[in-house]
């Protein structure tokens, strides 16, 4: 019970960051999402009779000149805009009435026809459908690119500076300075390109080629695969390689232990100690280390000549790598628009692989996470400021967009799925197929939704 209450403290302390945080990220990709379809609806001169964010009942709104009634609604997870025509506003299905108070239905007239979504031809529809989760991605795009033109983008060089002693690195070949140059074929620009490409991999085998003292070499490795949890509780299975990126330097006072040996609780002897090693190869062990980890490392003297003066920033740091720690690469509007492109790109195949390794039971389902978990990581975000909480829309922005072309039935996907269906065979899928499809659809959603949501409340307070 003591643990349950203390979980219980930690997540409502936090409520309104965490919930405030999502509420207003999704309603913002919700709002950019919905605004795709009408405004591709409106260019193809189909009439939008609601726009609404959120679902339920109405709390406020107002009706524009065009007849669209632009709403905010009770339940804050959604959203979603109702055309003319349709019976519901997935677009499920078409009204072939058309009934109002105090009149007998009747049938659309030729002019209701021309601006009804179901009697548009299916490239307007296609297009129509389509542009939800295009302006998603495009949003990230547009995200990501005013962030690199604003701050630049902060890269770490891809130079190892510490390998784990008995990690999976050590038993592949790698030493302390080598520079990862590829993996698998791809080019690494970067250590959080390694970070990223290791951890979704898990332990499956790959291959690098590195830069050690001017010679390349290649060095094939199968990362350790191990199960973190997060703070929040929420376990995860990653890729670990067992190595250290360069950093600012490393304060002797984190340090437990040199060559095996405890070091002393005196400074100025841990700092001896420390100092009479540098320009060697020698083994360090962290403090507060869970899996008591030690690192190979080989700092120069050269680039701790500030390690004994106690006027200098790097006084009693430990530097651990050669060169340069981290640059911002700076970028114009033409170059970040390319670079927010590649990023956007990368985050999509890595979703889609990490998605297919659920799939196919390499990793656990338990990692979907639902409206809880994607909370606590907006709130995470916006405690840590605003460019990450942006960097954390982009994100969702992306994964919003790209769970709509899953072709399931009542996401954009499943409408886009009958339209190609459609075009071959030049005529719709009945209306009674698209019906049970729709069911089908409705019922692998709301199981998902509650398969994800309960496997967060359980996560969280196991």
């Amino acid at each position: 019970m003591t643990e349950l209450m203390t979980s219980l403290t930690g997540v409502f302390e936090n409520i309104w960051l965490y919930g405030a945080s999502f509420l207003l990220v999704l309603s913002l990709l919700v709002f950019v999402h919905e605004w795709g379809h009408y405004i591709v609806a409106r260019m193809c001169g189909v009439r939008v009779e609601v726009f609404s964010i959120g679902f339920g009942k109405e709390l406020f709104g107002r009706t524009d000149k065009n007849g669209t009634r632009w709403k905010f609604s009770l339940i804050p997870l959604g959203g979603y805009v109702k055309m003319f025509g349709d019976t519901d506003p997935a677009s499920a299905g078409r009204a072939d009435l058309v009934s109002k108070d105090g009149e007998k239905p009747r049938k659309f007239t030729a002019a209701e026809r021309k601006v009804a979504f179901f009697s548009q031809s299916v490239a307007k529809r296609s297009a129509i459908v389509f542009a939800g989760p295009a302006i998603n991605f495009l949003f990230a795009i547009l995200i990501l690119g005013v962030l690199y033109v604003s701050y630049g983008k902060p890269e770490t060089p891809a130079i190892i500076t510490a390998v784990g002693v008995e990690s999976a690195a050590e038993k592949a070949g790698f030493e302390p300075h080598d520079k990862v140059l590829e993996i698998n074929g791809k080019k690494v620009y970067q250590f959080n390109d390694i970070q990223r490409t290791v951890t979704i991999n898990l332990d499956d085998k790959m291959t690098f080629l590195v830069d050690r003292d001017g010679r390349e070499m290649i060095i094939d490795v199968s990362p350790e695969r191990r199960e973190v949890t997060d703070r929040f509780g929420f376990t995860h299975d990653r890729g670990f390689l067992g190595v250290l990126g360069p950093g600012n330097g490393i304060d002797i006072s984190a340090l437990e232990a040199v060559n095996g040996r405890t070091l002393p609780e005196d400074e100025a002897a841990r700092r001896q100690r420390v100092s009479n090693l540098l320009g060697r190869e020698f083994t360090i062990g962290l403090k507060g280390d869970a899996d008591k980890n030690e690192f190979r490392v080989a700092p120069t003297r050269e680039r701790n000549s500030a390690f004994n003066d106690p006027d200098s920033p790097y006084y009693n740091a430990l530097v651990l790598n050669q060169g340069s720690v981290e640059t911002v690469r700076e970028f114009g509007v033409v170059g970040a628009s390319v670079e927010a492109v590649k990023r956007t790109y990368q985050i999509t195949t890595d979703s889609l692989y990490a998605l297919w390794q659920i799939i196919t039971g390499t990793r656990a389902a338990t990692e979907l996470g639902g409206i809880i978990r994607i909370g606590a990581i907006a709130g995470d975000m916006a405690s840590q400021g605003f460019i990450a909480l942006v960097t954390f829309a982009a994100l969702l922005s992306i994964n919003l967009g790209l769970i709509n072309l899953f072709p399931i039935p009542l996401l954009d996907g499943g409408h886009l799925m009958f339209y190609g269906i459609e075009a071959a065979k030049g005529s719709p899928v009945s209306e009674r197929v698209q019906d049970y499809a729709f069911r089908f659809g409705l019922v692998v959603l709301v199981g998902l939704m509650a398969f994800t949501n309960i496997n967060d409340v359980f996560q969280l307070f196991k």
